[in-house]
């Protein structure tokens, strides 16, 4: 009898738990009305979305008026830096933003539309070699125009966390918005917005066992941004269309849950997270490195390049020994190309192409991680003879 498949890509997507279902099938079946509808079915499906508000501002300790429900997570990412940038030129308060070469592709290739087709100007800073940006580069960037920085939390390719705090602070001294995409790292700390210095902070809840189709971005009260969405007039005008009210319900109980197995999880991720980075650094050591910092990362991810390994083929023999990996971002999986993060933290041509990313999950047992251990070893010699013949 063959083994179950091992799911080691929480960092893409996580299973939906089982609660977070039962909390959202009555408003498939149920309350099924359109939220902003005036009869009592509507009233019903609006008082469900309210209260998922009031929930995830509670555990944000934010306020229910700085909630708002989005498609998923690149819409966050696009709403916070396009309603940014369009509200500033709107009212003549600046023209720059800027952002870092690691951001995930729903920062980076807005950033690039705002300068190519509507003139804004960007600084994009550049990394370490733990993948960390440095606070003096983010300063010395910052101009009289600068409206807007956007640096995520923590890298979904190599993990490492940014020193929001530091840059926030920095930002906020400066009168200067900050954004984070806090996309990979919203479930793994507590996160105060009362008192935090982030301005815009994006969500995406099927990263902590929550739904597809749904994200939550955090504007702070008194923040007035341009809508990218027009037409209805929803969520206060920011955001218009008609809410997903079963995926906002199944939202706000994920991260509900998040945070009240916080440590719980951690403790989890942590033990498994560390024991795949040293059993695979200790089982190929002369052909893999970490990437990202060796400790400040996120608790679940553990990332690694491959010398002269092609990540693609990696990821194929994985599947085909019954394991679910990444090369690093999932938007980036199947591309070919050398790995736009990995050559931004230093690494020679011979790396950038064999990025692998596993990230454990709550259903991830030590059992998983000794058999990728001892899988992974065969699987790279094989694809260098492979390679060897084809050579």
């Amino acid at each position: 009898m063959g083994r179950n498949p091992i799911y080691l890509d929480h960092g893409a997507s996580t299973p939906v738990h089982p609660e977070v279902i039962e909390a959202m099938v009555p408003y498939w079946t149920a309350v099924y009305g359109n939220p902003s509808s005036s009869h009592s079915f509507g009233q019903s499906a609006g008082e469900a979305l309210e209260d998922a508000r009031r929930q995830i501002a509670s555990l944000l300790n934010a306020t229910p008026k700085e909630i708002v429900f989005t498609g998923c997570g690149s819409e966050s990412d696009n709403m916070a830096l396009r309603g940014a940038m369009f509200a500033a030129r709107n009212n003549s308060k600046g023209n720059h933003l800027i952002t870092s070469c690691i951001e995930h592709e729903a920062i980076l290739d807005t950033t690039h539309q705002l300068v190519e087709q509507f003139d804004f100007e960007a600084t994009i800073l550049p990394v370490d070699q733990n993948g960390q940006i440095s606070l003096a580069d983010v300063k010395s960037a910052i101009r009289p125009d600068t409206v807007l920085i956007s640096i995520m939390a923590a890298n979904n390719e190599i993990g490492s966390h940014q020193p929001i705090q530091a840059i926030g602070q920095l930002a906020r001294e400066q009168s200067i918005l900050f954004h984070t995409d806090a996309i990979q790292a919203i479930a793994n700390q507590k996160w105060d917005m009362a008192t935090m210095p982030i301005d815009m902070l994006s969500i995406a809840p099927h990263k902590f066992y929550g739904p597809k189709g749904v994200g939550v971005l955090y504007i702070r009260s008194g923040l007035k941004i341009e809508p990218t969405l027009t037409g209805g007039g929803q969520e206060e005008g920011r955001r218009s269309g008609t809410v997903n009210v079963p995926f906002a319900v199944g939202a706000a109980k994920a991260l509900e849950m998040a945070m009240n197995h916080l440590e719980q999880r951690q403790t989890h991720y942590t033990t498994l997270r560390d024991k795949l980075i040293e059993g695979i650094l200790t089982a190929v050591p002369d052909e893999c490195i970490l990437t990202g910092h060796p400790t400040d990362r996120l608790p679940h991810h553990a990332s690694f390049a491959f010398k002269n390994i092609n990540g693609n083929d990696l990821l194929m023999h994985l599947d085909m020994a019954g394991i679910a990996a990444s090369s690093g971002s999932a938007c980036k999986t199947g591309d070919p190309k050398p790995s736009a993060i990995l050559e931004a933290i230093g690494l020679d041509s011979e790396w950038t192409l064999g990025g692998l990313r596993l990230t454990v999950g709550t259903q991830t047992s030590e059992a998983d991680i000794h058999f990728v251990i001892d899988t992974i070893p065969g699987i790279i010699e094989k694809q260098k003879k492979l390679q060897a013949l084809l050579n």
